[in-house]
């Protein structure tokens, strides 16, 4: 992989973390059109999880700070019940990784899989956006868990998370702001975890990506994460989630036709 391959790659990670057309099925395409295998490469996973994990501590970092200094206060308050709930929705995706991580990351490699996921994908988002449901002021348990469960689903390749998240949010009849929140900040502690059990496995022991190339590739995934983070908020927010969902009906639609023929 070269510094210009790692640049689009990392470009291509960072914006699709936080659109919601899946970042897992853009890195599956990108690869096939650019003849980049990266599917083994966990340094370089890693390295891209790192930037957009950092990317969304920056452009929250208000929300977050604040989140902090709630959990260390000595009586139960409101940031002290929202860190409750986003550990409650990272359950599902925990037993999902753990129990299915192998068979997950098998589906991968199958460009027909992703196209069909990015249907699905564009289906939640239609039915989030023409769903007229009551606004809740505020993400109970109960849709915590469940919208955790909806990121447990979106594991799968092709499945965006941050709209699956979205959507399930929305579809609960929770406020549109508070759902975009709740996605992003609910993402950090599971992508984290992720990058931990990457790193303990050992297998970044061994680089095939040079250290210019995982620059770059930071710095990209990074910087394009961060202003597709503060973009989709504002997206969320105005009700503009039907664009996403045409796109990824076009994008799911060309990647089964790409694999069929």
């Amino acid at each position: 992989m070269d510094t210009l391959e790692a640049i689009l790659l990392g470009i291509v990670q960072g914006l699709t973390e936080f659109l919601p057309v899946s970042s897992s099925g853009h890195l599956q395409i990108a690869k096939e059109i650019l003849g980049v295998e990266i599917d083994n490469n966990i340094t370089f996973d890693v390295t891209l999880h790192a930037a957009t994990v950092l990317s969304t501590i920056v452009v929250m970092w208000a929300e977050i700070w604040k989140l902090i200094k709630g959990v260390f206060s000595k009586t139960f308050n409101d940031e002290q019940r929202y860190v409750l709930k986003i550990l409650l929705s990272m359950i599902p995706a925990g037993v999902v990784g753990v129990l299915l991580g192998d068979q997950i990351e098998a589906l991968f490699s199958s460009l027909l899989f992703v196209g069909f996921m990015l249907l699905i994908t564009a289906a939640l988002l239609s039915f989030a956006y023409f769903a007229k449901p009551r606004q809740k002021e505020q993400i109970g348990y109960r849709d915590a868990f469940i919208i955790g469960c909806g990121q447990a689903l979106a594991t799968l390749p092709g499945l965006s998370r941050s709209g699956t998240t979205i959507a399930t949010g929305l579809l609960l009849g929770n406020e549109k702001g508070s759902v975009a929140n709740f996605s992003f900040l609910m993402v950090i502690p599971v992508i984290l975890g992720k990058m931990l059990l990457d790193i303990l496995s050992g297998e970044m022991a061994t680089m095939s990506v040079g250290t210019l190339p995982l620059v770059a590739g930071f710095v990209a995934a990074f910087l394009s994460g961060a202003v597709a983070c503060k973009f989709m908020i504002g997206i969320v927010k105005r009700g503009k989630l039907i664009w996403f969902a045409l796109y990824c009906a076009v994008a799911g639609l060309i990647s089964v036709f790409y694999f069929l023929f």
